[in-house]
């Protein structure tokens, strides 16, 4: 595909690419007295808030999760689409081999996605497509093992 283009945001402390703005946000509620916070993620968001809050000696309750990120995608007129472990560690593998870049399993189950969707006529060959690989695949070097 001509126009992919992969920012690799895996190499925050956290892994994550919510990091450098809850990193502030924690900080200001910090400084206003606040000893508890809450972010609506099961994801990135939540981990990163979850290790700037215990740096800051907050605390941080379960998060909230998923059914945030499908009415997101139903409101947008988006679409979401499930993919097998196997295509999830097959895009995985195939961003270290054409981009180097050793992504985070969710950042292959983006290619995988996007395959699918190409294999659907849902996106175009010739339209622009950003894939956002939001964490680091040595959260799971299991994946590094031949299938």
């Amino acid at each position: 595909m001509p126009h992919l283009y992969v920012k690799d945001e895996s190499l925050n402390p956290t892994g994550s690419f919510k990091a450098r703005g809850l990193c502030l946000a924690v900080s200001r509620a910090r400084e206003l007295g606040v000893s508890e916070v809450v972010i609506p993620s099961a994801g990135n968001a939540a981990s990163a808030m979850a290790a700037d809050a215990a740096t800051a000696g907050m605390r941080v309750p379960s998060a909230v999760g998923g059914f945030l990120i499908l009415s997101a995608v139903r409101e947008s007129g988006g679409t979401a689409i499930a993919v097998s472990d196997d295509a999830l560690l097959a895009g995985q593998r195939r961003l270290a081999t054409l981009e180097g870049i050793f992504a985070y399993p969710e950042g292959g189950a983006t290619l995988a996605a996007l395959e699918r969707l190409l294999d659907r006529h849902w996106i175009r060959p010739d339209e622009r497509v950003v894939l956002f690989n939001t964490g680091t695949g040595l959260k799971y070097p299991e994946t590094l093992r031949e299938p």
